[in-house]
């Protein structure tokens, strides 16, 4: 959300009742300006306890119309009110909040102060007022969405991040169920005041997403961040913050955060994050859909259309089973083919395949010599247990059973752990845990490299 939503919020504050409190006549008191009546609500006493059950939404109370019947205290106020330059304004209005305050306009009147402080950039005395509003009225929506957003930029800010946060949203809640039964401000039209509203609620629904997404609430920050985006859809703030809701929950919902981080990419473009948002956004895509083909038309739809449209999706990549790689795997294969491939290649197939298949593998190599490298486990002078596939290696655990022609001598015997060259031939095999029995084993040396020719002498010359 943009720090003009604010300032519009309270702008639209300022006229309203602004234009309400103008005089009818200067020489005569006038009836004050309605204003905007905040429901009641019943506190819990003391040891009693309060019913579970819903109760049915009460339609917002009739509208009240407020009098200043002293003339004294009527012109301090529309002196006040009617005051042009922000600073004579503000101290029009707190003169009159000091001189009269319990007058009934004092919730107007706090609600200009707030405006004015705005708009002389007094970040502190604006929140000041915000506070002396809720004071007078705990529901009134202006004061709510201003310290929910203020809140909330304090903690994005990292200035006491968790504890701004958390009353960031105390104040977002509370909007929220405030503008179930708000009414509308005399003076105010209806298309102004479902602005109002709008822009309200979009405040309230993005901060209380925000500490849901903090606090792993993933069906409330989806519920939330998602209206605040509806509310707002170039609002990256809410965005991104969505997209993540998506991702991370569990379950995850991929389709629609796939298209947020996208909406987010390109709602970051020139900032110092995008790069970051769009390898977070391409790398999500690929594990999901396969592939990164089809990204780059993802970033341009979602470049120009702000919410997921009807029927949108992605489709999962679904990887094939073992036993379909092991089909593609000796597809169409010879058998000087199955000779060549390698010994996790025949693994995979034999512990994996369909019978017809791991047959077709097992009639090839039985009784092949097979000359190996792998990974000593364990050794004796008679048998040697040995890694050869690399997610056993990985693992430290023997996939051969290699039983030696004869013992094997104590200069030659092999350390565990080594990397060893030797020959065998297959005899039998178990799928699972795969091991394959080799008899007849040797060790096989490497060649030693041949020396170095001295180079051949030149004659010298006469």
């Amino acid at each position: 959300m943009k720090t003009s939503l604010v300032a519009v919020v309270l702008a639209v504050s300022a006229m309203a009742v602004g234009q309400a409190a103008a005089p009818q006549s200067p020489a005569q008191p006038a009836p004050a300006p309605q204003s905007q009546p905040q429901p009641q609500t019943q506190q819990p006493q003391p040891g009693t306890a309060q019913p579970q059950t819903q109760q049915p939404q009460q339609p917002a109370a009739p509208q009240q119309k407020k009098e200043i019947k002293d003339p004294a205290e009527y012109n301090a106020y529309v002196g006040a009110v009617q005051q042009s330059d922000a600073a004579a304004k503000i101290s029009g209005l707190e003169a009159f909040l000091s001189q009269y305050p319990n007058s009934v306009m004092k919730e107007d009147a706090l609600e200009l102060l707030m405006g004015a402080y705005q708009q002389t950039n007094n970040a502190a005395k604006m929140n000041e007022a915000a506070q002396r509003l809720l004071q007078a009225n705990p529901n009134n929506l202006r004061a709510l969405a201003l310290m929910a957003y203020t809140k909330r930029a304090a903690a994005e800010a990292n200035q006491n991040p968790q504890q701004n946060l958390a009353e960031a949203a105390q104040y977002a809640d509370r909007g929220l169920q405030a503008l179930k039964t708000a009414s509308k401000p005399e003076g105010m039209s209806d298309a102004d005041f479902e602005k109002l509203k709008s822009q309200m609620s979009t405040i309230f629904n993005g901060v209380s997403g925000i500490a849901a997404l903090q606090s792993k609430n993933f069906p409330q920050a989806e519920e939330r961040l998602r209206a605040a985006v509806q509310g707002d859809p170039n609002d990256l703030r809410n965005v991104y913050p969505l997209a993540l809701a998506y991702l991370t929950a569990t379950p995850p919902d991929p389709v629609n955060g796939l298209f947020f981080i996208a909406r987010a990419a390109n709602l970051s473009a020139g900032s110092p994050g995008q790069a970051q948002i769009m390898a977070y956004g391409k790398s999500q895509y690929t594990k999901y859909h396969g592939s990164d083909q089809g990204w780059t038309e993802l970033l341009a739809q979602a470049k120009t259309t702000p919410l997921p449209p009807q029927g949108f999706t992605i489709t999962q990549y679904v990887p094939p089973t073992p036993a379909e790689q092991a089909a593609e795997l000796i597809k169409n294969k010879t058998p000087d083919d199955i000779k060549k491939l390698t010994f996790a290649e025949w693994e995979l197939v034999l512990s994996a395949g369909k019978p017809e298949d791991a047959e077709k593998v097992w009639n090839v190599i039985k009784g092949l010599p097979l000359q190996i490298e792998g990974i000593v486990i364990s050794v004796t002078p008679t048998q040697l247990e040995i890694a050869a596939s690399q997610d056993d290696i990985e693992k430290k655990r023997a996939d051969i059973q290699l039983n030696m022609m004869g013992p094997i001598p104590a200069r030659l015997m092999p350390k565990e752990g080594a990397t060893l060259d030797f020959e065998g031939t297959p005899a039998s095999y178990t799928p699972s845990p795969f091991v394959m029995v080799m008899e007849k084993g040797t060790l096989l040396t490497k060649a030693a490299p041949a020396p170095a020719k001295k180079p051949a002498r030149k004659r010298p010359t006469r």
